[in-house]
């Protein structure tokens, strides 16, 4: 039987989520950022028509306005965007079992088999992307491919509100005409290199020499050759609740940046949704770990352990701390993430140490009561509305 994946990939989710609950956002440029009233923060997510005046994700919001003065700006809901990809995940697993949610607005379905219940590939990705729209007033782009690489490879030909066909007998016309750059797993370095190489399109690198690819790239060389050939052997996984083992959020930068400034207010963005998640799920966690991957494509993990917590402060606090250990100016990077891991198997309670200062006891207790206050506040009136000194002020 023919293997049959979608990915299905939500179209600048946070800001549609807004324009859903707020007719006024659609077709004007907008943006949801870190702080519209002080004008400071990133551009978390743009619309269309920002994008068009090259508004980008993760883009710092003065140089945004720069490009585009008469950009709307909107305060983050991250509970609301959490909310609505729930609502898209539930939806999506109506047409199969075997779905991985990829990130907050993306998940790949295995659809083998599910011609004689929803009908034919393209009729089945026509039907969620309808229900998407219609139901939840979201937009997305869907994939259609035998693997997990060239669906996610499909669902970026077409944007928004695109339906990409793309099979092994379509590579040698879809495929292997776009350039190097365009490729996923393909960083800005490694299309350098490769460049250099005189290889300017996948289908220059689905027909190099092996051996030259593997000495240019290192271990990472033949894995992307084989994709460059559209080959992808990674399945499908589908998890359930109780496979959760750790919560991240990453974000890739619009350009490689050197300043750990920028990075810094990055992270501590990205650490917020991560606490804020750990809190709805009732977790804790014992390890904070980062996530850097370098202009040249390479990717380095460091983690550090802490007493169980899904406090923002302190896996902000660890995640910062594992920054400025790490970061090396001289080694610009388009990636940051970080996760929460290490989860308690029983959340009802957390001994304290016998050894643990009472000073530390004290200002957790003040962190927990700060963090259940601001949740209160988010949920009732839009995250966006509440955040901390910290960010402002950068």
């Amino acid at each position: 039987m023919k293997k049959v994946v979608f990915l299905v990939d939500m179209n600048a989710f946070y800001i549609t989520c807004e324009t859903s609950r707020n007719d006024a956002l659609a077709g004007i440029p907008a943006a949801v950022a870190g702080d519209p009233l002080k004008r400071c923060g990133i551009i978390l997510a743009a619309n269309y028509e920002a994008r068009a005046r090259g508004v980008k994700t993760a883009m710092v919001l003065h140089e945004a306005l720069k490009l585009c003065p008469g950009l709307t700006l909107v305060r983050p809901d991250h509970h609301f965007y959490q909310q609505k990809s729930r609502e898209v995940m539930e939806l999506l697993s109506r047409y199969s079992p075997v779905m991985e949610q990829n990130s907050i607005d993306e998940a790949w379905l295995d659809m083998t088999g599910t011609q004689g219940l929803f009908g034919s590939p393209v009729v089945a990705a026509k039907r969620i992307m309808d229900e998407i729209k219609n139901e939840l007033r979201l937009w997305c782009s869907i994939g259609i491919a035998e693997n997990k690489f060239l669906s996610k490879m499909a669902a970026e030909m077409k944007k928004p509100l695109g339906i990409t066909q793309l099979w092994q007998q379509d590579i040698p016309t879809k495929l292997w005409p776009l350039a190097i750059n365009k490729m996923y797993g393909v960083g800005p370095k490694t299309a350098d290199k490769l460049n250099r190489l005189g290889i300017k399109t996948i289908g220059e690198l689905a027909r190099c020499n092996v051996k030259l690819i593997g000495k240019t790239l290192g271990k990472n060389g033949h894995e992307i050759m084989m994709r460059a050939n559209g080959v992808d052997p990674s399945p499908v996984e589908a998890l359930t609740g109780d496979d959760l083992k750790s919560i991240s959020r990453s974000t890739t930068l619009p350009e490689d940046i050197s300043g750990i400034d920028q990075a810094r207010l990055v992270l501590m963005e990205l650490a917020d949704d991560v606490a804020m998640t750990a809190r709805e799920k009732n977790k804790k966690g014992h390890t904070v770990h980062i996530t850097l991957k370098y202009a040249d494509f390479s990717l380095i993990t460091r983690q550090t352990g802490i007493p169980a917590t899904n406090s923002t402060k302190e896996i902000r606090e660890a995640g910062c701390g594992l920054l400025g250990r790490t970061w090396n100016s001289a080694r610009p990077v388009r990636l940051i993430g970080i996760g929460l891991s290490g989860f308690e198997e029983d959340d009802s309670f957390s001994q304290l140490s016998l050894f643990e200062p009472q000073e530390f006891n004290v200002n957790n207790e003040k962190s927990v009561r700060i963090d259940a206050a601001m949740d209160k506040i988010r949920k009732k009136h839009g995250s966006g509305l509440i955040t901390f000194a910290s960010l402002v002020k950068k």
